[in-house]
């Protein structure tokens, strides 16, 4: 998609968007692009191209929302007029994080610690919660 493309440049040469949004549009821009990559070895060709090779063709995008701590980014999910294509990075129905809960979840259920649980959910998110004076 181009108009992600452009958008992301023009954001990055004004420099007056949060710092999330640039990222975001980064982001949604890069996995557009690894779809379009894909999607393209799925069929056996590029966008508008002709080759012998070819499976089938595409038929435009559905949307689909995708949490990350990011916040919900709108993905384009290629559609293809025979056979089905879904992201290899992405799972099914499951939101970004789904599986740190689960994990969270399965340590509590098995006794750890609650300083443990803590100490793992820091270690796999990335950041510390802030104490409270």
């Amino acid at each position: 998609m181009a108009e992600h493309k452009m958008a992301l440049l023009d954001a990055l040469r004004k420099g007056d968007e949060p710092d999330g949004d640039v990222l975001a549009q980064g982001v949604r821009w890069l996995l557009h692009e690894l779809m379009e990559a894909e999607v393209s070895a799925q069929i056996g060709a590029g966008h508008y191209e002709h080759t012998s090779e070819r499976t089938t063709h595409r038929d435009g995008y559905r949307a689909r929302p995708w949490d990350t701590r990011l916040g919900t980014l709108d993905l384009a999910i290629p559609k293809l007029r025979s056979g089905s294509y879904f992201p290899s990075w992405l799972e099914p129905r499951r939101r970004a994080e789904q599986a740190l809960v689960a994990v969270i979840t399965e340590a509590y259920v098995q006794g750890v610690s609650t300083r443990k649980v803590e100490a793992l959910v820091q270690s796999l998110a990335g950041h510390r919660r802030h104490q409270q004076e």
